[in-house]
């Protein structure tokens, strides 16, 4: 997997960037999906799979599918879809009729909002989410006049147009939100709660892997549990309850995701995979794999 930046971003897509936009712009910038389809080869091969360096909301019309994480889902017709650089993804267009629009952003674009977001503190980015949303033709007339505007407002000479940018931006984030169960936007702030939702961001923070000499730091419930102050056995009560599963589990099953996105998405053998993963044994990672999967690693990769 390659990381992409903006400058990266705006290299491929020179021909739809004019000249003299600034590196305030550059911080955001809004692009309509069937003209980059018309300037680019992506028209057959789709997004490229890869961890962006930058926050992107994407209203794709037209029949698609998008992969997130190790995560697939069949669009028939709209979708709205959050990306974060936490997390990889791609969508691989069904169809030659592909519109819609995306806008691109640093998490610096929003520090300067009254607001005082912090995306990552955000439902719609929070780690472990699925922020891949169906739409219905009315959702997607909804979230296309917002794009509309950002696409209006981008090409004005308004002296507070980022102002009014940032506004529209957080418009899009919450339309978003309000698709998202509501245990997902109000969860309980029990003591119990805090420590599942603590146990959930430390095991993210660990991912994504980006190197073949990047090892996990945490890899046993008792190693969670240590570093969250608590015993083994609560944590694992407290999980139990609140997710169905148990501390090895939860921890298993993101390492066997991970795993998965290495296999198919890197050219890294079998051996670094494992060690990243926190294996000292090749076999030790294959049996995890196989009795994860019902796959060996080399069979999966094929």
């Amino acid at each position: 997997m390659t990381t992409t930046s903006l400058d990266d971003f705006y290299k491929e897509i020179a021909t739809l960037v004019p000249d003299g936009v600034s590196k305030e712009i550059g911080h955001f910038n809004v692009f309509n999906i069937a003209d980059l389809f018309a300037a680019t080869s992506r028209k057959h091969t789709g997004m490229p799979y890869n961890r962006r360096a930058y926050y992107k909301i994407s209203l794709i019309c037209g029949r698609n599918r998008a992969e997130y994480a190790d995560k697939v889902v069949d669009i028939e017709q709209h979708a709205l879809l959050f990306g974060t650089p936490k997390v990889p993804y791609h969508w691989l267009p069904q169809d030659d009729n592909q519109t819609g629009h995306f806008c691109v952003f640093t998490e610096e674009f929003l520090v300067h909002s009254k607001s005082g977001v912090v995306l990552d503190d955000l439902p719609i980015f929070r780690p472990g989410g699925y922020p891949i949303f169906q739409l219905s033709q009315d959702e997607a007339d909804d979230i296309g006049f917002i794009f509309k505007k950002i696409t209006k407002e981008i090409a004005s000479d308004y002296a507070f147009k980022y102002d009014l940018l940032r506004n529209y931006v957080l418009e899009l984030i919450h339309y978003g939100q309000k698709l998202q169960p509501a245990t997902a936007m109000y969860p309980s702030h029990t003591a119990a709660a805090r420590i599942s939702s603590l146990f959930i961001e430390l095991l993210e923070r660990q991912f994504p892997i980006e190197s073949p000499r990047q090892k996990l730091s945490l890899r046993t419930a008792n190693e969670y549990a240590h570093r969250l102050s608590v015993h083994v056995n609560h944590l694992n009560k407290v999980l139990k309850e609140h997710t169905g599963k148990t501390t090895t589990d939860l921890i298993g099953s993101r390492i066997v995701q991970e795993a998965k996105i290495l296999l198919k998405q890197t050219d890294w053998t079998v051996s670094e995979i494992a060690y990243c993963l926190g294996f000292e044994e090749v076999a030790h990672f294959s049996n995890f794999f196989r009795k994860q999967t019902t796959f060996s690693p080399i069979a999966f990769r094929a």
